[in-house]
């Protein structure tokens, strides 16, 4: 199965559906829309659907992999090593398009931290700090 992005990641587990814009190393500009056919909607929460911030967080991780990204094809692992400070500013309702940006501010020891930030429309939805580590092992 070919990855996603340069992704590790396979369906169902792929929360990018779209890279608008890419500085490869540095920045990613991606999208995603979860639509109500998604199976954890199902239980999060019956009769009123929203996106689970978990989820919100993993496609900002993925955004995150994507800008730590290689840029000549070649896909990379990342693993998602800490989460710093996510907040989540209102819930994100099915279909609604979400707008993921990472940007890298610094690296050391192998590790790669990004400040990331989810939007609808130009509300900011969530916002914090992802730190990848790179792995042969993915």
């Amino acid at each position: 199965m070919p990855q996603a992005h340069g992704l590790p990641h396979a369906e169902p587990f792929v929360f990018v559906d779209r890279v608008v814009d890419t500085r490869s190393g540095e920045w990613a500009l991606c999208e995603v829309r979860f639509e109500l056919e998604r199976d954890f909607f199902r239980g999060h929460f019956p009769g009123n659907p929203i996106v689970p911030g978990v989820v919100l967080t993993e496609a900002l991780a993925q955004a995150a992999g994507i800008a730590a990204g290689s840029g000549d094809g070649r896909p990379r692992g990342f693993l998602l090593s800490a989460i710093r400070a996510m907040k989540f500013k209102r819930a994100v309702l099915p279909g609604e398009l979400i707008h993921l940006e990472a940007s890298k501010r610094g690296e050391m020891a192998g590790l790669l931290q990004f400040e990331t930030v989810a939007r609808v429309g130009e509300e900011v939805v969530a916002e914090g700090q992802i730190v990848l580590s790179e792995t042969t092992h993915v």
